[in-house]
C-alpha cells in the first residue's frame, strides 16, 4: 500500500478563505492570551499552547460535518475553538472557574462538550486513541454515517495502545481518522532521535490502513486531505491515517524553555511557513480582502479574546460541593414495578 502525499490545492471561495483566516487567528490570539494569564498566575498546572499548529485543526474541521466527533490530547484549546466551543467557556475552564466547560474542575487538559461532540483533551499520552476508536465503534454500530477525528502527536505514535487501536479499527472497519499532529519534537525530543522511521503515516500498512503525509502548515492542503479521509471512512472502508507535518512555536508546555532547538529554527518557520500569514498573503494577492478588512477581523478577534479573559476573571471559583458532582453518569431510576 503506497502512502500518498498531498500537493494539489483545492478550490475554495473567498468567503471560506476568510473563515479559515478568522478561525486560525482566533486560536492564535486566544493562545497568546492564555500564555499571558499563565504568566500572571491565573492559570495553574500545565498549559500546552497550539501556536503554530492552527492549520491542522481548522483544515480538518472544514472537512467535518455536523455530528462528527473529535477527541485529542492535552494540547486541546485550538480544537475546542475550531469546533465551535465558546471562547469564554474555554478560558474560564483554563482558569479553573465555575463558568468553564467542566465547571472549573478540569482545567487546561480536561474539558468536554457533548453539544459540539468534543470528547476531551486527555492528559495521558496516547490514551485518547483507543477512546477515539471506541467512539467510532459506536457510530459503526449505529450505522449513522458519522466519523471520529482522533488526534495524537508524533510522540504518542510510539505508544503500544495506538497499534492495538489500529488493529481493532481495521478489523471492524471503524469510521475513524487517526490524525498524527507531527510537530517534530513530541514532548521535547526530535523525531529523528526517538522514532525509527520518518514516515509515521506508513505505520498502518501492517493493518491495511491507508496513510497520507500532509503539509500541516497549509490549511488548504489539510482540508483536501481531510475530505479524502472522510470520504473513505463514510463509504464504509474503515480507518484512515493522516500524518500532518506541523510545527509548534512554543515549548511543549508553558514550563518548557525548549532548549532542544535553536531560536533561528523557530524564527525561520515563523517567517517562511506560518499558516496564518500564508492565508493572509493569498487573500491580499488574490484581492479577496483588503488590509483594512483584515485589520478589522484582527480587532474583532482581539475583542472576543479579551472578553473571554474578563469573563474568566469575573467567574467565581467552583463551590466545594462540586467535588461530589459529575462523578457518575446520569442513570434513570428503575421503574419500581419492574424492579
Amino acid at each position: 500500500m503506497v502512502a500518498r502525499k498531498t500537493t494539489k490545492k483545492p478550490n475554495v471561495s473567498a468567503e471560506e478563505m476568510l473563515g479559515y483566516y478568522r478561525d486560525m487567528l482566533l486560536i492564535r490570539r486566544f493562545e497568546e492570551k492564555a500564555g499571558q494569564l499563565y504568566g500572571m498566575g491565573l492559570i495553574g498546572g500545565f498549559c500546552h499552547l497550539y501556536i503554530g499548529q492552527e492549520a491542522v485543526v481548522v483544515g480538518l474541521e472544514a472537512a467535518a460535518e455536523e455530528g462528527d466527533k473529535r477527541i485529542t490530547s492535552y494540547r486541546d484549546h485550538g480544537h475546542m475553538l475550531a469546533c465551535g466551543m465558546d471562547a469564554k467557556g474555554v478560558m474560564a475552564e483554563l482558569t479553573g472557574r465555575e463558568g468553564g466547560y467542566s465547571k472549573g474542575k478540569g482545567g487546561s487538559m480536561h474539558m468536554f462538550s457533548r453539544e459540539k461532540h468534543f470528547y476531551g483533551g486527555h492528559g495521558i499520552v496516547g490514551a485518547q486513541v483507543p477512546l477515539g476508536a471506541g467512539l467510532a465503534f459506536s457510530d459503526r454500530y449505529k450505522d449513522n454515517g458519522r466519523v471520529t477525528f482522533t488526534y495524537f502527536g508524533d510522540g504518542a505514535a510510539n505508544q503500544g495502545q495506538v497499534y492495538e487501536s489500529f488493529n481493532m479499527a481495521a478489523l471492524w472497519k471503524l469510521p475513524v481518522i487517526f490524525v498524527i499532529e507531527n510537530n517534530q519534537y513530541a514532548m521535547g525530543t526530535a523525531q529523528k532521535r526517538s522514532t525509527s522511521t520518518e514516515e509515521i503515516h506508513k505505520r498502518g500498512e501492517a493493518f491495511g490502513i491507508p496513510g497520507e503525509l500532509v503539509d500541516g502548515m497549509n490549511v488548504l492542503a489539510v482540508k483536501e486531505a481531510g475530505e479524502k479521509a472522510v470520504a473513505h471512512c463514510r463509504s464504509g472502508e474503515g480507518p484512515y491515517i493522516l500524518e500532518v507535518k506541523t510545527y509548534r512555536y512554543r515549548g511543549h508546555s508553558m514550563s518548557d524553555p525548549a532548549k532542544y532547538r535553536t531560536r533561528e529554527e523557530v524564527q525561520k518557520m515563523r517567517e517562511e511557513r506560518d499558516p496564518i500569514e500564508q492565508v493572509r498573503g493569498m487573500l491580499l494577492t488574490g484581492k479577496h480582502a483588503t488590509e483594512d478588512q483584515l485589520k478589522e477581523i484582527d480587532k474583532e478577534i482581539k475583542e472576543i479574546v479579551n472578553a473571554s479573559a474578563e469573563f474568566a476573571k469575573e467567574s467565581p471559583e467552583p463551590d466545594v460541593s462540586e467535588l461530589w458532582t459529575d462523578i457518575y453518569a446520569d442513570v434513570a431510576p428503575q421503574d419500581e414495578e419492574a424492579a
